[in-house]
């Protein structure tokens, strides 16, 4: 009898683990007024994976998403990196997630984890309890994903609906459909088959475990927000976070990456102050473009990361240095 793959479960809540007590139908006031499963239960409830890997529970927090921060990116890179101590054979991680944050997990760890094995997370639409849940599969799928061997060196997965995603590229664009991660610049990377597994093509920006940053070496991040840009912008946000002790912003720019002249002033008064800004664009595609008005001021340019990835990377990155310069290059290569 061929061995099957070790892959690990980790639950940290979320949509995907919720029971709701009103019934199979509801698929509304769950996260209120529901419980969540730990990856045991998960397991339990689900035992397909189980079919086509040998499956450990692993124990961690269980919480919403929007609950999640710094020090569960942390935990899950230590506990991520235990688990390889103790399992040398193991094949592959997966990472049940609320699909709130669950972009911006993937990108931190993306970017701070230290393994070669294919990293997955998923998560659902629909709990757990639900008549017609998308967990059960998603599981499913991401376990078997997980345990590709094609899957590693692709940096960590997000898996739903049967697409496979990089964690750079993917956000969530639906705040209730099945379909809701998308890449909205190049795409999926393959899909999860009924068959088999297929890829189609590989991310080309630095990732795991090549990259500058470990999660497990970082005390905290600095404090950086998020300024969204909308018509009569006066730029009292930009103050307010300065005031806040911020170390460094993020412009969510008017497409393609420009600012009210009132936002301009503030940003750039920032910087003057000796904070980093990143100008990203609220369309949520494309790259943003620098005139030289931006570059004179000293804005970082974000390339294609979303407002909430470039806070990650911006953060990170003010770990290692606050020389401009050297946080463009890392723009420019992850």
């Amino acid at each position: 009898m061929t061995k099957k793959p070790k892959v690990a479960l980790i639950s940290t809540g979320g949509t995907i683990t919720s029971l709701s007590i009103l019934g199979e139908l509801d698929v509304f006031e769950y996260s209120s007024t529901g419980t969540r499963l730990d990856a045991h239960g998960m397991l339990e409830k689900f035992p397909q994976a189980k079919s086509v890997a040998d499956v450990i529970p692993v124990a961690f927090d269980t919480l919403l998403s929007t609950a999640v921060s710094f020090p569960h990116w942390k935990k899950l890179a230590e506990v991520i990196a235990q688990l390889t101590v103790e399992h040398s054979d193991l094949a592959g991680v997966v990472i049940l997630h609320g699909t709130s944050s669950l972009e911006e997990t993937a990108y931190a760890l993306n970017l701070g984890l230290k393994t070669d094995i294919p990293v997955v997370l998923t998560g659902a639409q629909r709990p757990a309890s639900a008549l017609s849940t998308d967990a059960g599969m998603n599981i499913f799928n991401a376990v078997r994903l997980a345990a590709c061997p094609e899957a590693r060196d692709l940096g960590v997965l997000v898996c739903l609906n049967d697409e496979i995603q990089s964690a750079r590229e993917v956000t969530k664009t639906s705040n209730g459909r099945l379909q809701t991660f998308r890449s909205p610049d190049f795409g999926a990377l393959g899909h999860v088959d009924g068959d088999r597994i297929v890829i189609y093509r590989s991310p080309t920006r630095r990732r795991t475990p090549d990259t500058e940053f470990d999660l497990r070496e970082i005390e905290h991040l600095p404090r950086v927000d998020i300024a969204y840009s909308y018509a009569g912008g006066d730029g009292v946000a930009v103050q307010a976070f300065i005031q806040a002790g911020a170390k460094g912003l993020v412009g969510a720019a008017f497409a393609p990456g420009l600012l009210s002249p009132e936002e301009f002033t503030a940003m750039e008064s920032a910087v003057k102050q000796g904070l980093v800004v990143a100008i990203s664009s609220r369309a949520g595609s494309g790259r943003t473009f620098a005139p030289s008005k931006m570059r004179e001021a000293g804005f970082i340019q974000a390339d294609n990361l979303t407002p909430q990835k470039t806070r990650i990377l911006l953060a990170m990155a003010l770990t290692q240095t606050k020389d401009r310069a050297e946080i463009q290059r890392m723009f420019d290569t992850y």
